[in-house]
């Protein structure tokens, strides 16, 4: 049986402990990793997750509980043993980089051979060719002063990777980097994780990154308060319920509904679900009604989503007077709100059907709506990246990247803003059609 490369047990981290000021960081937080797993540990700041590196790196001490790393206890090592463990076993990144401004480039990636000892010409082909790998050898010379913010973590990375540790820990390496750069260092993460199967645990708190994790673990106020799946990669003997997860089924259709609609929560699901599809659903298509207006009709909605009035009898409230228990629109944004409206849920209805081609009339729906022109190749791509979205296989964020990638890197290449209708066209069209 595979056992977990990483073992935390009922970790705590408590600063100032028994004082006015003592701060729990970690409150008995437990967390089994799998080889060549990629983790992401994920939450707002203050909650947790850096802290909970670093007692996975041994840099964190804890105040009780226990941390094995490829069954060593750390809290057990002797000082050679914690050197050894922190020169050859794990590899970290920072968001800030942390590089010696007085090193060159090379230099910088050779540093941990140099305390090994190891021959200076077998290091600096080492190192060299990891930058070769990261195009950034042209940099070799440089000092970091010269690099950009995305040149700088690529030489962290290679730092990390030059004495092949088995374990890569990675704090917001992306927290000081633009969009471009950022992306770059996902891919080489992905990379890192997929092909070199080294085991990856990233922290972070930004939402778009999850698609990425094969695991996440969502940390609060200290404690991990669940664990989301994507790819699971551990042995089935390892499958076994969390008994911190809620105890009833999450469908993977719910969590990537969740992720979209920050304000949906298991307690809407069931009947409470249709006030929250109608509030949505008011807020997608119209934007320029007082709130007056907009909360009567949010509840005429409800009933029309509940079915106690059909079509034509909203439209009339629609436009009717509030005195008279109407909404107080006028007929023409009542009409275009029902006609939008209509070609919202028949779609809704096309997917529910399961039929081959739904998914087909979805995909051609959204580019009609939004008036996409996509080439052959084009829509053939966007069909699929709908399909994905539709049978849960991605989230938002992953149909997002996919819709606004360049042509050439294997995406839509929509213009950014035509991206975001889409998807978000497309998200409220799977809440309408969920059901509990």
């Amino acid at each position: 049986m595979i056992e977990p490369c990483i073992k935390v047990d009922q970790l705590r981290v408590i600063y100032n402990k028994g004082k006015s000021n003592e701060v729990r960081s970690l409150d008995g937080v437990s967390v089994e990793i799998y080889p060549e797993e990629y983790i992401i540990i994920y939450g707002p700041s203050g909650c947790g997750k850096s802290t909970l590196l670093y007692g996975i790196s041994g840099l964190q001490a804890p105040t009780y509980g226990d941390v094995v790393v490829q069954g060593k206890n750390l809290a057990q090592m002797t000082k050679r043993e914690k050197v050894e463990f922190h020169q050859t076993r794990i590899g970290m990144v920072f968001q800030a980089f942390y590089l010696i401004e007085t090193l060159t480039v090379l230099d910088n990636v050779c540093l941990p051979k140099v305390f090994r000892g190891e021959n200076l010409k077998e290091r600096r082909e080492k190192a060299m060719e990891l930058l070769r790998r990261f195009s950034i050898a042209e940099q070799a010379d440089k000092f970091p002063a010269q690099l950009s913010g995305g040149q700088k973590q690529r030489v962290s990375i290679a730092r990390a990777l030059v004495n092949d540790p088995e374990i890569i820990l990675a704090d917001e390496p992306v927290g000081n980097l633009d969009s471009e750069s950022a992306q770059n260092v996902l891919d080489i993460f992905k990379e890192i994780n997929g092909v070199d199967k080294k085991t990856l645990i990233m922290v972070t708190h930004n939402p778009e990154h999850l698609v990425y994790a094969d695991r996440i673990i969502h940390m609060k106020d200290g404690k991990k308060v669940s664990e989301e799946v994507n790819n699971d990669k551990r042995p089935k003997e390892a499958l076994i319920k969390d008994i911190s997860a809620t105890p009833e089924e999450i469908s993977s259709e719910l969590k990537l509904l969740m992720r979209t609609f920050k304000n949906l929560s298991l307690q809407q699901v069931g009947v409470l679900l249709i006030p929250f599809k109608a509030k949505q659903l008011l807020s997608h298509i119209i934007s320029e009604l007082n709130e007056e207006q907009v909360g009567a009709a949010e509840n005429l909605v409800k009933e029309f989503l509940f079915k106690n009035i059909d079509s034509s009898g909203l439209l009339d409230k629609l436009d009717l007077d509030f005195d008279k228990g109407g909404a107080g629109w006028n007929k023409l944004r009542a009409v275009s709100f029902m006609e939008r409206t209509k070609r919202i849920l028949l779609q809704v209805e096309i997917l529910n059907s399961d039929q081959e081609t739904s998914v087909l009339t979805f995909a051609d729906y959204l580019a009609d709506v939004y008036h996409l022109k996509l080439d052959d190749e084009v829509i053939l791509r966007f069909r699929s990246f709908i399909k994905l979205r539709i049978e849960n296989k991605i989230d938002r964020f992953g149909l997002q990247q996919r819709l606004d990638a360049p042509k050439k890197l294997g995406g839509a290449g929509l213009y950014k803003g035509s991206a975001e209708k889409v998807v978000r066209e497309v998200e409220l069209i799977m809440l309408l059609k969920y059901s509990a």
